[in-house]
């Protein structure tokens, strides 16, 4: 029998690294992808269709964190998949926060001087929420991308994200405490009580007891 593939897509800046404590079952096959620094003037869905090129396997399931969660279901758009799971995310612009909303109405993310983010305490807080609490050693271990034009690019990517209404069938799992995406404008999720925008990290027991049953259920 063969086994399911699941592939793991980071969050804005990160590096696949966040996923080291993610374990499935032998049924599952698990492939990790990372960013690719994007080219001139590229638009996020020729970017999702260059990254199925990294897809090696029909009807895969897809999962995707905060930006990445974003990507995974453009990529779907170009290939069949069979599942897709997005964790500390959004199915849709209209789940964007105020901020986010501004930020596209005025264009004041073009005024984000890039080259400020990068300074790592700036970055973990820009891609891991505000709640960071000093644990840069940790972070340092999982922004690997700190290239300018990536970052640049990624922002105007998640503010113009042009999807107004969910995909069916995506299986949305957030915390209530999540301070980039607020719960507040999440609907149709698996709420953890408690857990932040780094979920990925915090309740990876979680996510270990409950991604095989999520990936083999009916949605």
């Amino acid at each position: 029998m063969s086994k399911i593939p699941v592939y793991f897509m980071p969050g804005l800046a990160a590096s696949a690294l966040i996923f080291e404590r993610i374990t499935l079952p032998e049924a599952f096959e698990v492939v990790l992808l990372e960013w690719e620094i994007p080219l001139e003037k590229e638009s996020l869905s020729a970017y999702a269709l260059r990254m199925t090129h990294k897809i090696k396997h029909s009807n895969p399931v897809l999962i995707g964190v905060s930006f990445g969660g974003i990507l995974v279901q453009e990529m779907a758009l170009h290939i069949p998949v069979q599942k897709i799971i997005i964790i500390s995310s959004v199915k849709s612009n209209q789940e964007f926060p105020t901020r986010l909303k501004l930020a596209k109405s005025t264009k004041a993310y073009k005024l984000i001087p890039m080259s400020l983010i990068l300074n790592l305490e700036n970055l973990a807080r820009f891609s891991f929420g505000e709640k960071i609490n000093k644990r840069l050693k940790l972070y340092e271990k999982f922004l690997s991308v700190r290239d300018i034009r990536y970052l640049e690019w990624a922002v105007e990517q998640v503010v113009l994200w042009d999807r107004s209404k969910p995909a069916d069938g995506i299986i949305h799992i957030h915390g209530d405490a999540d301070d980039v995406f607020p719960i507040k404008y999440i609907s149709d999720c698996i709420t953890l009580k408690g857990a932040t925008h780094i979920l990925i990290l915090s309740k990876y027991k979680w996510l270990n007891a409950n991604l095989p049953g999520l990936i083999l259920g009916g949605n």
